[in-house]
């Protein structure tokens, strides 16, 4: 089972490969604020628990294993995001209040948050509803 750190760089590799088709040790770095050391370090784990092939120099590919995991954690991150912003997080805060929370909830949890956030989806008028409830809150407070 991967650690919220693992799962931290395995995400970031598969967006970097999605993105850019690669992902190298020093972008790693710089999208997670580590030194680049770190990264090699967590590269070798990975590649020792079958996450990723990594070569020496060569750079580093996902396993299916990895690829499977990282489009999961991707899809975690962007349900819980849209969650924050369905239900009137402030912008600025969601970013941070997703890094803070990811890590923290079941995959069972992160399947009803879906549900959730298609309950909102479906129909408008429920969003609408809870922006009143919002608005009065904000009133009483």
């Amino acid at each position: 089972m991967a650690t919220p750190s693992m799962e931290d760089y395995i995400e970031q590799i598969y967006i970097l490969i999605e993105q850019k088709g690669y992902a190298r040790v020093s972008d790693i770095a710089e999208s997670l604020s580590v030194h680049p050391s770190s990264v090699t370090k967590m590269v070798q784990k990975l590649d020792k628990d079958e996450y990723l092939v990594y070569e020496k120099y060569r750079g580093f590919t996902l396993t299916p294993k990895g690829k499977k995991i990282g489009k999961r954690l991707v899809y975690r991150h962007d349900l819980l995001e849209e969650l924050l912003r369905t239900i009137g997080v402030m912008e600025e805060n969601i970013y941070n209040d997703v890094e803070g929370i990811e890590h923290h909830l079941s995959w069972n949890a992160i399947d009803r948050i879906g549900d959730l956030v298609q309950f909102f989806e479906e129909d408008e008028s429920r969003v609408l509803a809870l922006r009143e409830i919002q608005k009065k809150n904000e009133v009483q407070e």
